[in-house]
């Protein structure tokens, strides 16, 4: 379960303000890229059943996503579009969200990132450590990642009230089979990152189609 271990090592250096970042969406077909930060401080306890995002239910993250905001010092939300994820890519983008969410949070000391080392120099939010599998270790990151989650998860379900048939409402745009098929019989929308794989493919199919009607139809 996460603790506050890593947040604990941080206080003792003098370093009080820690937040805790995590992004979700990285490899949906669809939907913005969500960062979350939250921000800790040695007054903050530890919430029993906060855990990585990724092994709770939707009723577990929903029922913690209020209990987080009452127990943290402050919870900061970005996100990155669909047209940033094209432009910058999805690596980037998702960095772009992080430094988002974290300038919601004001002034901190420190910041815990879930992942890998991050190259981006664009990622400059002063000093941060990464840690792997950190939303499984940290309380923070374990916090911002339900946050982010639940955030996303949330505007998802109001883009397939706009584009019903794709099933965003449970398969918050990941490539689930049900979306795949959807893609294949209703086409890319204004919200599918036409840069991934299973997108790109359904586009060139479209303008395979398009361009075999325009020799059928043209004079001679």
């Amino acid at each position: 379960m996460p603790s506050l271990n890593n947040e604990k090592r941080l206080w003792a250096q003098g370093l009080m303000r820690v937040v805790g970042v995590d992004e979700v969406g990285m490899a949906a077909l669809a939907g913005p890229v969500v960062a979350a930060a939250c921000l800790v401080s040695p007054d903050t306890r530890l919430i029993r059943k906060v855990n990585d995002s990724k092994i709770l239910t939707r009723l577990q993250r929903e029922e913690l996503f209020g209990a987080i905001q009452g127990r943290v010092v402050k919870v900061g939300i970005g996100a990155a579009s669909v047209a940033e994820i094209h432009r910058l890519n999805i690596y980037h983008a998702s960095h772009v969200a992080m430094l988002r969410a974290l300038r919601q949070i004001g002034e901190y000391d420190w910041v815990l990132v879930d992942g890998r080392r991050i190259l981006d120099p664009a990622f400059a939010p002063g000093k941060h450590s990464e840690i792997v599998r950190g939303d499984a270790k940290s309380f923070s990151i374990a916090a911002a990642s339900i946050i982010a989650k639940v955030t996303r998860d949330r505007l998802m379900a109001r883009l397939a009230a706009k584009y019903p048939g794709y099933g965003w409402e449970h398969n918050c745009g990941y490539p689930t089979i049900d979306h795949r098929k959807a893609l294949r019989e209703l086409g890319v929308t204004p919200f599918h990152r036409q840069d991934f794989g299973t997108v790109r493919i359904m586009l060139s199919a479209e303008q395979m189609e398009l361009e075999m009607a325009g020799v059928g139809l043209s004079p001679g």
